[in-house]
């Protein structure tokens, strides 16, 4: 596709990870087919008398681990201009996130392409979403109620809990019933009662890894990262010092990405990454999702390609 235009929502460009960053290989790709690529951050979008505006900057990247952009231009311009955009900013969700999205679902409806779409986005917290498929879920119980907790706990014996809107493991906690610490956790995760958190049934299987599939407009790509905790820690997340290991997808999870991929299309989230702990999801992300140059790296596959395959096709059905 000639004369193609990509936007990339996203934090500041010089603090990427080109050894990592998923939107880094989304850009190569771009670059690749000779679509023109322009980098924007939330504060670059504004709307004036109803139309979606921002300033961006016309980029080259380089795969390379520094000096790896440069600048051609910078212009001032509609949103709706570009043929496509990727909402790329990392958490925190906050107000300023909402209204970012507020931004790009106008633009959708002035003839932009957004992925992933800017309402669903808003709408599918990645832990809260799960609670839509509670039949691939461990036993899951959302609530601020310390007492409720303390009762689900009793009953499973065995949970994690961790905040709606935490993110690379931050803030998450093992707790077996009986721990002495149970009320000191609940009262700093809940703020005493005061915050929304998810609690669910603890899985061993976390060891043998927390599995990173990644889902192309409803197709999962055939192989997942394991995130293997490091010895000693009670988390799997690359962030919190996990390793990755590339493996095969199950029956299992090929029986989960089917069972997800029609709710996910209807949503218009082209691009999800799926946290699997044995036979079941902890959580669906749907805002920046990552490892695409870890299995890229150990697969030697091109999962950008994948997407940018997909884009196509969904702008030339929009035009």
């Amino acid at each position: 596709m000639t004369n193609f235009s990509i936007g990339f929502i996203i934090d500041p460009i010089e603090s990427i990870n080109t050894k990592k960053d998923s939107s880094f290989a989304m850009m190569l790709e771009a670059q690749r087919r000779g679509w023109s690529i322009f980098y924007m951050q939330q504060g670059d979008l504004y709307t004036r008398d109803g139309v979606v505006y921002a300033d961006m900057q016309k980029v080259t990247v380089k795969d390379k681990p520094s000096d790896f952009y440069e600048v051609e231009t910078s212009i001032q311009q509609e949103l709706h201009c570009l043929d496509v955009v990727l909402m790329r900013k990392d958490p925190p969700f906050d107000m300023e996130y909402i209204y970012s999205t507020y931004l790009l679902e106008l633009a959708a409806k002035q003839g932009l392409l957004v992925v992933n779409r800017a309402d669903s986005i808003r709408s599918c917290n990645e832990k809260f979403f799960t609670a839509e498929f509670p039949q691939y879920c461990p036993e899951t119980l959302v609530s601020r109620d310390m007492q409720r907790i303390k009762s689900f706990l009793k009953e499973v014996g065995h949970i994690v809990v961790k905040p709606l809107d935490g993110m690379g493991g931050a803030m998450i906690f093992q707790i077996k019933h009986g721990d002495a610490n149970t009320n000191v956790i609940l009262e700093a995760i809940t703020d005493h009662g005061k915050k929304t958190i998810m609690a669910q049934r603890f899985l061993p299987e976390y060891k043998q890894g927390d599995k990173r599939i990644l889902i192309v407009n409803g197709k999962p790509f055939p192989h997942a990262l394991a995130r293997i905790p490091a010895e000693g820690e009670g988390r799997a997340n690359l962030a919190a010092g996990g390793e990755g290991v590339g493996v095969d997808l199950t029956e299992r999870e090929y029986e989960i990405c089917n069972a997800l991929a029609p709710r996910l299309q209807e949503m218009g989230l082209m691009f999800v990454g799926l946290d699997v702990i044995g036979d079941y999801i902890t959580e669906i992300n749907v805002t920046s999702p990552t490892c695409i140059r870890e299995l890229d790296q150990i697969y030697s596959a091109n999962i950008a390609a994948l997407l940018m395959d997909e884009i196509e096709i969904s702008r030339n059905l929009n035009l």
